[in-house]
């Protein structure tokens, strides 16, 4: 079973423990601010993704799957089995979907860190950014969000030439770390409504409005 710390973009921030707060924003300089600008344009051009996924928890675990985006706030990911979970995103939460119990486990969409990612445009010059790093061809732009249980970090790498996300790793408030890999990714497809579903008979808590 996936544990819930384990979620897309730390789901389930609200239920750790808190540790002390990360550095503050930093100025950055004109170079990294278009560089950012380039990457929020492009992203914010595509408006559907598919592809695949592996997830990398701080102990090594490793699991796989495919996940689909469509802009604004909709994304899927399904685990491969022999897990039955799933997370999904319908615009106004995001739900951990267990099928084979029946149930679900609800997040208030406000309240994801790097919620700026799944918006109808991408603005992450208005993120909380305290690092950006360039590598090997790829970028690395750090920002943080401040929870009520603690300050969450996630670091989001781009490929420099594309611009196309390729990765990102989060650090939740207890600490640990999950890092999300994505590969045979297809753009602009279309995905069927029901992706973003699931049946009215689980059961589970809505969250609040």
């Amino acid at each position: 079973m996936i544990r819930r710390t384990a979620l897309m973009l730390g789901l389930a921030a609200a239920l750790s423990s808190a540790m002390p707060v990360l550095a503050q924003s930093r100025a950055l300089t004109p170079e990294e601010q278009q560089l950012i600008t380039d990457i929020n344009v492009h992203n914010s051009a595509i408006r559907t993704m598919v592809g695949r996924f592996l997830q990398i928890d701080s102990q090594g675990g490793r699991q796989e799957g495919t996940f689909f985006l469509e802009r604004p706030s909709k994304i899927a990911f399904r685990y491969a089995p022999p897990s039955r979970e799933e997370i999904v995103s319908i615009g106004r939460g995001f739900y951990v979907i267990d099928r084979r119990e029946e149930t679900y486990y609800a997040y208030p969409q406000d309240s994801i860190p790097l919620r700026q990612f799944l918006g109808d445009q991408i603005d992450l010059l208005s993120a909380n950014v305290v690092d950006i790093t360039t590598t090997d061809g790829y970028v690395s732009i750090t920002v943080i969000d401040n929870t009520v249980a603690g300050t969450v970090q996630v670091s989001l790498i781009f490929d420099t030439e594309t611009k196309d996300l390729a990765q990102w790793t989060l650090v939740e408030p207890n600490g640990s770390e999950l890092t999300f890999s994505l590969y045979d990714v297809q753009k602009d497809v279309q995905i069927p409504p029901n992706f973003f579903t699931f049946p009215s008979t689980y059961s589970g808590k809505e969250p609040p409005r």
